[in-house]
């Protein structure tokens, strides 16, 4: 059964690119932007997250923390957030778990690669609640940034 809006967010503790430990229990009281996304250095993960640090100022007014997690390495994380001036967290999800628990992996992804992470949004609430949730089959899709700040300005 999929993660529904309304439904308690599941806890995580990953490392950023910053090789710092991050875990979401840790972010209650503000809310949350959390994006999952297939693979650092692609084209369309690269115009998302991009889009993403060109709002952070929108973001920050309303105290939402953002983080795209992906299954990416540390060292490719780190080295794409430098290369993209990327100003919010980047996490990694290396050994996949976050992903499954959050179901939003594909078991099979292009040039038979297994375990990539779908991407997908999910706003949680100051409470850890989601409120908002989508997760994308096509990766060639960016979710939907309007509906998402949408729903963030209604809880923040």
């Amino acid at each position: 059964m999929s993660i529904q809006i309304g439904d308690a967010a599941p806890d995580f503790t990953l490392f950023s690119s910053d090789k710092k430990e991050v875990s979401l229990a840790d972010q209650k009281g503000e809310p949350v932007l959390l994006l999952f996304f297939p693979l650092a250095f692609t084209s369309t993960c690269t115009t998302e997250l991009c889009a993403v640090s060109n709002q952070m100022s929108w973001y920050n007014k309303i105290n939402a923390k953002v983080f795209a997690i992906s299954v990416d390495a540390l060292h490719t994380l780190a080295q794409f957030k430098k290369d993209q001036q990327l100003n919010f967290t980047l996490l990694s999800d290396f050994n996949k778990d976050v992903s499954r628990l959050y179901e939003t992996i594909y078991e099979q992804f292009g040039y038979n690669m297994k375990g990539v992470s779908k991407r997908s949004a999910f706003v949680i609430d100051k409470e850890g609640i989601i409120r908002y949730a989508e997760v994308l089959e096509d990766a060639s899709k960016i979710p939907d940034f309007e509906a998402i700040q949408d729903c963030l300005s209604k809880i923040h």
